[in-house]
């Protein structure tokens, strides 16, 4: 193309190394967002189970149901959250990739483009793990709700066991 000088191979494949780094990035990322949406969907049919425990005709205890509900509920937010802040650093880092071909192609200097793109693209992967970490400890919340009451059953049977 007259006017455009483009780069040689050369010259690209100091790029292509540099870029290996966020597409690596890409495929950790998709394989947290996997585990992140596997657990989102476990929180929902889980919540559906509840919910038919809550129904009139039910026999389970509805104040635990409601409890453990309120903490699935919360759960389903957090891990909406990392979910959608993990995609933004996918977003992020696929457009990081793109400046930095851009800015090789064109002869550009976006030095400051791409260190904002890099930061931004890891500080939304820092605040996608603390949500994650965040569903992990709600969790053992509900799984504390749901074997509490067969806890205190073998903590009291042990107790009788024990006494002369």
């Amino acid at each position: 193309m007259p006017g455009l000088n483009l780069p040689t191979v050369p010259d690209l494949i100091p790029v292509l190394q540099v870029a290996i780094g966020p597409v690596i990035l890409i495929s950790g990322i998709g394989l947290l967002l996997l585990s992140m949406t596997n657990r989102l969907g476990r929180v929902i049919d889980r919540s559906r189970i509840l919910d038919r425990e809550l129904r009139p005709e039910s026999s389970e205890d509805p104040n635990r149901s409601r409890a453990q509900l309120r903490i699935l509920y919360f759960r389903a937010r957090l891990l909406r959250r990392a979910i959608v802040l993990a995609s933004v650093s996918v977003l992020l880092a696929a457009c990081l990739i793109i400046c930095l071909f851009m800015a090789t192609l064109l002869r550009l200097n976006a030095a400051a483009l791409i260190i904002v793109l890099f930061i931004s693209c890891l500080g939304s992967l820092i605040c996608a793990m603390i949500e994650f970490i965040r569903d992990i400890n709600q969790t053992l919340s509900a799984f504390k709700l749901e074997v509490r009451d067969s806890l205190a059953v073998s903590d009291l049977a042990a107790q009788h066991s024990n006494t002369p």
